[in-house]
C-alpha cells in the first residue's frame, strides 16, 4: 500500500483517522481488508509479527471471513456498526458492500452470482435515492429499499432461530446417551440334537468310572428298573434338570449303571424325559418333558 498506507488498523468507517489524501472509497475497502484478511501461521491466527521473523511463502494462509450469502453480509455490515435496519445510509453500506467484493476478487475467490446480484440492487438503490424520478413512476414501482429491508428482517429473524437452535443440547455433541448390555435373566432354552451315539459314549464314560472307583463286591438288594424310573421322575419333581451323570452312583456298580441307562431309555421312550445339551460338547442335562 507504500504511501497510502493506513495508520490505524481500527480505522472509523467515515475515514477520519486516515490520512486526508485517501478517497472515500479507498479507505473503506482499506478498512474492510483489514479487517477481513487475517496471517495463519502454523494453524495460529496473528493480526501482526515480528519483523525479523522469516516466514516462508508457504507457511502463510489467507483467511477471508466466511458468509452464507449477501444477505448475511449485509447484515454483518449493519450490526458492525450498530444500525437500524430500518434507516440504513444506503452509500456507506453499498461502499462496504462493494469493497468486500473487490476484495474477494482479488483474492480470487469464486464469486457466486448472487453477490453480483446483490451489488447490483444497491448500486439501484442508490441511484434512485440520489437521482429524481417523476412522481408517476415513484407511485407504480415498488420501492426496492423498501423489499431489501423486508428480506433483511426476514433472514434475521431465521439467522436468529437458527443460533437458538444450534445452542441447544445435541445428542452425541453435548450430551451422550448411556448403554449398557445387559444379559437375559430368562435366556430361551436351547436343545441340541443329541445322538444315540452320544448317549452310549456318556454312558461308557460312565461305566469305566465305575469300573475304576469300584472296589469291593457287597451284597446288595436287586435293582428294579421300574423303580428306577419311578425314582428318577420323583427327583425331577424337585428339581428342574439332573445332569446325566448324577443318576448314577458308585456304589450301584455296574449294575446300577445298567439299570439306570435302560430305565432313561424306557422313559425316552415314553416320551416322559427331555434331553438337554446347551452347545456341542457341553454337558447333558436330563428334565421332565412338558
Amino acid at each position: 500500500m507504500s504511501n497510502e498506507q493506513i495508520t490505524n488498523p481500527e480505522l472509523a468507517l467515515d475515514g477520519k483517522s486516515a490520512t486526508a489524501d485517501l478517497p472515500q472509497d479507498k479507505l473503506v475497502q482499506e478498512k474492510v481488508y483489514a479487517e477481513s484478511m487475517r496471517a495463519v501461521v502454523m494453524g495460529e491466527v496473528m493480526s501482526e509479527w515480528p519483523q525479523d521473523l522469516f516466514i516462508p511463502p508457504d507457511a502463510l494462509e489467507v483467511v477471508l471471513e466466511s458468509f452464507e450469502g449477501p444477505l448475511d453480509l449485509l447484515l454483518y455490515l449493519i450490526r458492525k456498526q450498530n444500525l437500524d435496519i430500518l434507516n440504513i445510509p444506503v452509500a456507506d453500506i453499498t461502499r462496504q458492500y462493494m469493497a468486500y467484493v473487490e476484495i474477494m476478487r482479488a483474492a480470487n475467490l469464486d464469486l457466486a452470482a448472487e453477490y453480483l446480484v446483490m451489488a447490483a440492487l444497491l448500486g439501484e438503490i442508490k441511484s434512485r435515492m440520489l437521482l429524481p424520478r417523476p412522481k408517476a413512476e415513484q407511485d407504480d414501482d415498488e420501492d426496492p429499499m423498501s423489499a431489501l429491508v423486508r428480506r433483511l428482517q426476514e433472514y434475521e429473524r431465521f439467522s436468529l432461530a437458527a443460533n437458538q437452535l444450534d445452542d441447544r443440547p445435541r445428542l452425541d455433541r453435548d450430551i451422550f446417551s448411556a448403554q449398557a448390555v445387559f444379559d437375559d435373566p430368562n435366556p430361551p432354552e436351547v436343545r441340541a440334537q443329541v445322538s444315540l451315539e452320544q448317549l452310549v459314549k456318556a454312558f461308557q464314560s460312565v461305566v469305566d468310572r465305575a469300573d475304576v472307583n469300584q472296589n469291593m463286591r457287597v451284597s446288595r438288594d436287586m435293582l428294579s428298573m421300574r423303580e428306577r424310573m419311578t425314582s428318577i421322575l420323583s427327583r425331577l419333581q424337585t428339581q428342574d434338570y439332573l445332569r446325566f451323570e448324577e443318576l448314577f452312583t458308585q456304589a450301584e456298580g455296574r449294575l446300577g449303571v445298567v439299570v439306570t441307562f435302560i430305565a432313561l431309555l424306557e422313559l425316552f421312550r415314553d416320551d416322559m424325559l427331555v434331553v438337554v445339551q446347551t452347545e456341542p460338547l457341553a454337558p447333558i442335562h436330563i428334565k421332565r418333558a412338558a
